[in-house]
């Protein structure tokens, strides 16, 4: 077994690797199924809301948090392997389903499997809280999401050639087995060294939660995630209905879009561990607030591109380091219940705006509802200033 609890690049590498899994679901919910159910007749506001409502796991992550931390005394990775293992079935079981004729059993396992992903999610973070040091935590953040964007950019190619070319039952069984190869490498590190006092861990999370900048945290992530949570579910829709491209063409397009979150994820996750969180997060949100607006420019597909492109690299940017601030103030003793019970809530916000988003555009049409997306990051700066970091040896 590798010990990995004092190897950084092994820890970046690890983690890294584990979310890609976590990407090629969420491109599967936000591009192959999108165009799955529109080429099925499926309306629009449905289509979004399948889609959204898919990742409604994501928004209970605390209870799977809970659920590992109770069972802490038989390690980590046991349940990374079977969130993995959940997470492949539940897409197996897609290519037995025809979303025309049954919708809702469709839609019930697209669910299972978000479940299964998400729960090697709380997983993997409770991990690395427990094996990590403040002055390495950006950057751990960083290469977690550059794994998910990574993951994420290239299914959306990849599962978007597999859909054109041999049917989506194929792309949804590529995608289970790829999420069952990148299991192998956690297979092979040495766990977490196992807890086997039981966690008070209401007393805890009751103590935590006094504090108010645990409070504004949480409430931080959700206001800013709202516009991403719209950008996810209406851009694939209007580069189909307004841009026209067809499927193979979105997804080379849609592409640049994670490919750049990885590399902001990347740049944040330094940035944030160089400058502080708080000043980082200024950087990545303002400038979102701009960046997001301004997709009303592109109504061609090349000025379309590079703006999404930088929309991309904003959002990569502040999930490297807000999350890296939620790392900071979680309990390392209820790391996998704390950390995702605020991501949870953050998680509500992308939930959120990507449920609201076929609404705007049926509502307000696609360039107001790109305006509206800039203008939620106002409130988050609000917030954002309310939070008093203490400073520390890193110099926050």
């Amino acid at each position: 077994m590798i010990d990995i609890k004092n190897r950084s690049g092994l820890k970046y590498l690890l983690f890294g690797s584990i979310y890609v899994s976590e990407g090629i679901t969420f491109a599967l919910a936000t591009l192959i199924v999108s165009f799955y159910l529109a080429d099925k007749g499926v309306p629009v506001p449905i289509v979004t809301a399948i889609a959204a409502g898919s990742l409604l796991p994501w928004t209970l992550k605390f209870f799977w948090g809970i659920i590992a931390d109770r069972l802490i005394k038989y390690g980590r990775k046991k349940f990374i392997i079977l969130g993995g293992a959940i997470g492949a079935f539940g897409l197996f079981a897609l290519v037995f389903i025809d979303p025309a004729v049954s919708l809702i059993p469709f839609a019930l396992f697209l669910i299972i499997s978000h479940i299964g992903v998400s729960f090697l999610d709380v997983t993997a973070d409770g991990w690395a809280i427990q094996i990590s040091e403040e002055k390495e935590r950006g950057r751990i953040a960083g290469s977690m999401y550059t794994g998910l964007f990574f993951g994420q950019a290239s299914s959306a190619i990849f599962l978007a050639y597999i859909a054109s070319i041999y049917g989506y039952n194929a792309a949804f069984i590529i995608a289970g087995l790829l999420i069952l190869l990148l299991l192998f490498f956690p297979m092979f590190v040495k766990d977490t060294a196992i807890i086997k006092k039981r966690q008070k861990i209401k007393s805890l999370i009751i103590q935590e939660y006094k504090k108010r900048t645990t409070q504004l945290v949480t409430f931080l992530g959700p206001v800013a995630a709202i516009s991403g949570g719209i950008m996810y579910f209406v851009v694939p829709l209007y580069m189909k209905n307004v841009l026209n491209l067809t499927l193979a063409q979105t997804g080379i397009l849609a592409s640049v879009f994670p490919i750049m979150m990885g590399l902001g994820a990347f740049v944040g996750g330094v940035i944030t561990d160089k400058v502080g969180r708080k000043f980082a997060l200024y950087l990545f949100l303002g400038g979102s607030s701009i960046i997001f607006a301004s997709l009303v420019l592109g109504t061609e597909w090349v000025s379309f591109t590079i703006i999404y492109g930088l929309v991309g690299l904003m959002i990569g940017g502040y999930h490297a380091a807000i999350c890296a601030l939620i790392m900071d103030i979680t309990n390392p003793k209820i790391a996998a219940t704390q950390y995702s019970l605020i991501t949870s809530i953050f998680n509500v916000g992308e939930w959120t705006g990507g449920t609201l988003g076929g609404t705007f555009v049926s509502l307000l049409g696609y360039t107001r509802a790109f305006l509206y997306s800039g203008w939620f990051f106002g409130p988050a700066l609000i917030v954002l200033y309310l939070i008093k970091i203490k400073k520390s040896k890193n110099e926050y």
